[in-house]
């Protein structure tokens, strides 16, 4: 097995950071903040390209850039080893590519055969004047055969969506020396009406995925879970709601369960557009970081 990415315990999932959502100095202005925090990794979300990523690159010194996930259906497999090679080679090895195969609602009539699809991108990265190495790249999987490939074609998996259970159960598939990064939705609100309704309109947009709702039956959900934006153990599984000490004991449930990474999105009424700054500095204080 190739060596691993440097992620440390916790990273932050965002879709804000891009810079088609917010001018690139304050992009640059949070990301150095973020290092600066201690946090193992930024998971840059929204389908970001290379060069996206490179403007957190730009801005840090020390903290792992990964793509949380970089669509094979938006980027050619050979412009994106072409970026990675450049962008590895200024920053010290920072860049994990994270990779995966969208959703048919997103990707449209492009989307055919996905795991044919990953499995042919994969091969084209290899393949590339300058490759990426299966150490330097995850995998976007939910369902066993994307696990196996992240194993065996990749340095590890990057679940998004999921519990502690599946955790366990990748990390059975994925074997001890793959890295596993799942995702974790947290909403740092005490009131737990209020936290559930916060919750419940983000994860909504979800629950038209079959992506995610065909994992969530696999988990033993049931389809009358996925009504009126989910229902309260669909949110209770999904999200973790409250206080900071509340999110650390379910950041450790990860952990325990086999995760070697967590990547916190700190969601709150306005996910898409909120760069949550107080959010990530209050779970900078409770959770597990690398402090320096």
């Amino acid at each position: 097995m190739n060596s691993r990415p440097a992620l440390g315990k916790i990273g932050v999932w965002t879709a804000a950071l891009k810079t088609d959502s917010l001018p690139s100095a304050q992009v640059s202005e949070v990301a150095a903040e973020l290092d600066e925090l201690g946090y193992g990794a930024i998971w840059l979300g929204g389908s970001p390209s290379p060069d996206q990523a490179g403007v957190l690159l730009d801005a840090t010194s020390r903290i792992t850039i990964a793509t949380g996930i970089l669509s094979i259906w938006d980027h050619e497999a050979a412009y994106v080893a072409e970026r990675h090679a450049a962008l590895s080679a200024a920053h010290d090895g920072r860049f994990l590519l994270g990779l995966g195969v969208s959703h048919s609602a997103l990707a449209g009539e492009r989307y055919r055969r996905p795991y044919t699809a990953m499995k042919e991108y994969l091969t084209a990265l290899d393949s590339a004047p300058a490759p990426v190495p299966a150490s330097q790249r995850v995998l976007a999987a939910l369902g066993p055969k994307m696990l196996k490939l992240s194993r065996d074609r990749a340095t590890g998996a990057h679940p998004y969506l999921v519990t502690p259970e599946h955790t366990a159960e990748a990390r059975d598939i994925l074997g001890k020396d793959s890295v596993l990064a799942p995702e974790l939705k947290v909403v740092l609100d005490t009131d737990l009406a209020r936290a559930r309704a916060t919750a419940r309109g983000y994860l909504s947009r979800y629950l038209a995925l079959p992506n995610y709702t065909n994992n969530f039956l696999r988990l033993g959900f049931e389809d009358a879970d996925f009504a009126d934006g989910g229902s309260d153990r669909l949110i209770s599984a999904m999200f973790a709601l409250g206080d900071a000490e509340v999110i650390r004991a379910r950041v450790d449930e990860f952990l325990a369960a086999g995760a070697d990474h967590v990547a916190i999105q700190a969601v709150t009424d306005s996910p898409l557009a909120d760069v949550p700054r107080a959010e990530w500095r209050t779970l900078a204080e409770a959770l597990p970081l690398d402090k320096g």
